[in-house]
């Protein structure tokens, strides 16, 4: 049976609690953690410094790290985030005039390497070295800023990409970033999904708190997938 990541966002802690936050995620089943770097230019925010990968990874090997790079210059950032153990590594199609060549030292560097595609993009930009990267990152709210409602036709844009992924014979893995509730997780899975980047709806601010929430969340995920392979 096809397994769905639950990836909560670590840009949605609480910033005097972070440890604290991440050892409910443990505790809570979570085995993939989402961390976002933001640079204050390629979005107006900042978030969050690259020893605190390492830091993780040191108090929780098991963990996969995986890191969204909202920067400029996302080249600049590989060797420095393979140091710190990040595990997989993605930047966003229009912050470089070389994405192949991103890709390629992503990989060489031993991590998996992935390529965010807008809300303003067109889901074909990736065509070119769609069986190059290990997964795609859909932005189904506009990058920078947690707690964003999901963008309307962003299930349409699911669904492109995965046709996309199939006639290209790739075998990259879907990831859906940004409003993730609910209401919207069913369709995100049947329309393809194989990650998803959870917050504030899913995740974090719960009545029942952190662990309990991602345990409720993997139940409701088994269940969808469990429809979807009796039908």
């Amino acid at each position: 049976m096809k397994k769905i990541i639950n990836a909560p966002s670590l840009a949605n802690c609480n910033g005097l609690q972070m440890g604290e936050d991440i050892a409910q995620l443990v505790e809570g089943g979570v085995n993939f953690l989402h961390f976002d770097i933001m640079d204050g230019h390629y979005v107006p925010n900042i978030c969050l410094p690259l020893n605190y990968i390492r830091d993780i990874k040191n108090k929780y090997p098991d963990i996969t790290m995986e890191v969204h790079m909202m920067v400029d210059n996302p080249a600049a950032y590989i060797s420095r985030l393979a140091e710190t153990g990040a595990d997989y590594v993605s930047f966003h199609a229009d912050a470089t005039r070389f994405c192949r060549r991103t890709i390629t030292e992503i990989r060489a560097a031993g991590m998996k390497a992935g390529v965010v595609v807008n809300p303003s993009q067109r889901i074909d930009i990736l065509e070119p070295y769609a069986g190059l990267i290990d997964y795609v990152i859909l932005m189904t709210v506009e990058p920078g800023f947690a707690g964003q409602l999901f963008l309307p036709n962003s299930v349409e844009r699911i669904r492109e990409l995965n046709k996309l992924r199939q006639s290209s014979k790739a075998n990259f893995l879907i990831e859906i970033d940004g409003g993730v509730d609910y209401q919207n997780t069913e369709d995100c899975i049947l329309a393809g999904a194989d990650i998803l980047v959870t917050g504030v709806y899913i995740t974090f601010r719960q009545k029942e708190g952190i662990v309990s929430a991602c345990k409720r969340f993997d139940e409701y995920m088994s269940r969808v997938v469990s429809k979807m392979s009796s039908v």
